[in-house]
């Protein structure tokens, strides 16, 4: 329905001295066309209550945004009152320009005419694929939010370019060879990786799988999308990737040219051989190329399945939502499922290995806990070389498949899992100088130089974190009490709950600081491209989206979680009515400062004093949330879609309370108005 405010009017037309007042109802199929007189005032029966309404002209200065009632933009409300202008929002326009501003300033720093980034490159896992494109993470999304339309043109070129160059025989890029057995003919094959462990195929993933949110209707990404969801569902001959008997997925390196079947060793995951002292400075702390082979002695338990492959279902997850296609939904429930099982086979903790048989631990000697980046995997620092241990498991990783299957099901038993795994954590907590802690890791804490023993157990003891055990992510799907109960002080949580009202303001304040000091960095870079890694300009990206995406649509961001490339986690999404994009308005402000499991309240204001601007509020970023009704002034209004259109007149605002039922619809990366 339309509303003035909270007046029922539906399908306003002005002709002559006549306004035709149309009532549809799609819940009883009723439209009703009625003639009044302008001026007049009657009483009109809708959902069996009396309202009194008065009927005017549209005053001169409204035009619909360009949209009449029978174009393909029809407002659903419309906002007139008037806003005292809020500080928040004008902080959200100036940090959505700025940062729009800067990221043009990063592009001509790091990147060519081409869309090629501009440093050193060598092929392998270490410094590789992942790093390069990850130079421009966070732009998918500040676009989506409602960044400059530019955003989109440089990422898109980005990503081309980076396709290209990975692609490209490292002789061709840089006059060298490469030494990588896999990477002979480049690291990216039908552009994507040619093996690679899901640590750092995700990682090379946080743009791609983000830029459906910004177009989804570009046919390079959409052949994209389909062809790197074919690679884990054996349609492709050349990469038979996935054992659909034992439901396992054969190695944890595997890619476009399909599993790698052998163990590998430092130089597959070191990379090509590189100068360092005196011309790069490496994350680690290396000052050779010896002391990157040390690094990675330990990485060679890699045949069967890890649950780091559990983020390839993002892959079918995003052809799902992009064609329908019931195959792709379904891979992915089996492959989750099949990981469920195991949990529950395993005492409701995910194991680190299967075995090529299907069986638990049958990777790694029978050790449910063994495995590259398993529970037990504690290594040797490499600098000084061996000097200490670290642990470096990232089975927890692995929570990201059990995301995706809840967003299309909304099935609890995907977290409940998860939960089960973090009571039993809990559970071998103990207290440790007055506070409580619980294990990182299983196994021997010697691992590397002992192997296996028969006292193997929990250990690595820290101090309790609820977020480490993924109960943050679950809490956010949930909205249940008894997951909020674990997380004990979060402040955006707080905001939410009515308990930190200063929030909202210095998140965006200290966005906008953030923005600066990267630029300053960036003035203050001297080095040319042959001395910086792949990722050396990554810290310097100034797309600082954390506070935009939490304030502007109650989305779910930590920049931890982020590496593992989910999809994006959102209460509302937004769209630009007239311009048929995505993100806000120009001059248009949105806060969500309430949520629970049924309800979010947002403030949208129209910062323009002259122009009207026509938003289009979505449940979920994907259309997934079903939005019920909304409350306006008191005044509840009926909605039953997953999106509802509202008209901002030039200086207006409104506070709107959405009830809503989440994760009943099926996900989809089509915009509003195409479906």
């Amino acid at each position: 329905m339309r509303h003035y405010f909270s007046q029922i009017t539906k399908g306003v037309l002005q002709n002559s001295n006549n306004v035709y007042l149309m009532i549809h109802s799609t819940q009883k199929s009723i439209k009703v066309l009625v003639v009044f007189l302008l001026g007049l005032s009657c009483s009109l029966m809708v959902e069996g209550q009396t309202r009194q309404i008065k009927v005017e002209t549209p005053e001169p200065t409204t035009h619909w945004g360009g949209y009449g009632p029978s174009s393909s933009f029809d407002p659903d409300i419309i906002v007139r009152e008037a806003h005292n202008t809020p500080e928040w929002a004008l902080l959200q326009r100036e940090l959505l320009r700025s940062a729009s501003i800067a990221c043009k300033q990063y592009y001509d720093h790091y990147f060519d005419e081409r869309g090629f980034l501009l440093t050193d490159l060598r092929w392998g896992a270490n410094d590789g694929p992942d790093d390069a494109i990850e130079n421009v993470n966070r732009w998918p999304q500040l676009y989506a939010l409602g960044g400059d339309s530019q955003i989109m043109e440089m990422y898109k070129k980005v990503y081309e370019g980076h396709v290209r160059q990975m692609s490209m025989q490292l002789t061709t890029v840089t006059g060298r060879p490469s030494h990588i057995s896999y990477a002979v003919d480049g690291m990216y094959y039908k552009e994507f990786p040619t093996t690679a462990d899901w640590m750092h195929i995700s990682e090379g993933l946080m743009v791609f799988n983000m830029m459906g949110l910004g177009d989804p209707y570009d046919m390079k990404f959409r052949h994209r999308v389909r062809r790197f969801a074919g690679f884990y569902m054996n349609e492709d001959p050349g990469a038979l990737n996935f054992d659909p008997e034992h439901k396992i997925i054969r190695s944890m390196y595997n890619g476009s040219r399909g599993p790698l079947m052998r163990q590998t060793n430092s130089v597959d995951w070191t990379g090509d051989p590189s100068e360092v002292r005196n011309r790069y400075t490496a994350g680690h702390g290396e000052e050779n190329y010896e002391e990157f082979l040390f690094h990675f002695k330990d990485y060679h338990e890699t045949e069967g399945d890890v649950p780091l492959n559990l983020m390839s279902t993002t892959l079918a997850l995003n052809a799902y939502m992009l064609t329908g296609e019931e195959k792709y939904r379904q891979w992915m429930l089996d492959y989750v499922d099949a990981w469920y099982d195991r949990m529950e086979a395993n005492d409701w903790v995910i194991p680190s290995n299967i075995g090529l048989d299907g069986t638990i631990g049958g990777a790694a000697d029978g050790k449910w806990y063994g495995g590259t980046y398993g529970w037990s995997f504690t290594v040797e620092q490499q600098t000084p070389p061996a000097q200490g241990l670290s642990d470096r498991e990232r089975t927890r990783w692995g929570f990201v498949g059990f995301m995706n299957a809840y967003l299309v099901t909304g099935d609890d038993r995907y977290l409940q899992a998860w939960r089960n795994q973090h009571d039993v954590i809990y559970q071998a907590g103990k207290m440790v100088d007055g506070q409580f802690h619980t294990p990182l890791m299983y196994g021997n804490p010697e691992w590397s130089r002992e192997g296996f023993t028969e006292n193997d157990g929990w250990y690595s003891f820290r101090p309790y974190s609820a977020e480490k055990e993924n109960m943050l992510q679950i809490y956010y799907l949930s909205m249940q009490p008894k997951d909020r109960k674990h997380i004990s002080s979060n402040p955006w949580l707080e905001f939410l709950e009515g308990n930190n009202s200063d929030y909202a303001v210095n998140a965006l304040r200290a966005d906008l600081v953030d923005v600066r000091k990267r630029m300053q960095m960036l003035r203050e870079d001297e080095t040319s491209p042959d001395m910086r890694l792949t990722d050396d300009p990554m810290h310097l990206n100034p797309a600082s989206v954390t506070s935009l995406i939490r304030l502007m649509g109650g989305g779910f961001y930590e920049p931890s979680h982020a590496r593992r490339s989910p999809p994006f986690h959102t209460r509302l999404r937004y769209f630009d009515g007239e311009k048929r994009r995505a993100g806000v308005p120009e001059d248009v402000a949105v806060l969500v400062d309430a949520m629970t499991d049924k309800m979010v309240r947002v403030h949208a204001v129209n910062l323009n004093p002259l122009k009207e601007r026509t938003l289009i509020i979505q449940g979920g970023a994907y259309g997934e949330h079903q939005l019920v009704s909304m409350t306006l002034n008191d005044e509840r209004l009926p909605i039953d879609d997953a999106s509802v259109r509202i008209l901002l007149e030039p200086g207006s605002g409104t506070v709107l309370e959405i009830e809503m039922e989440r994760y009943v619809n099926t996900p989809t990366m089509d915009f509003p108005w195409n479906r």
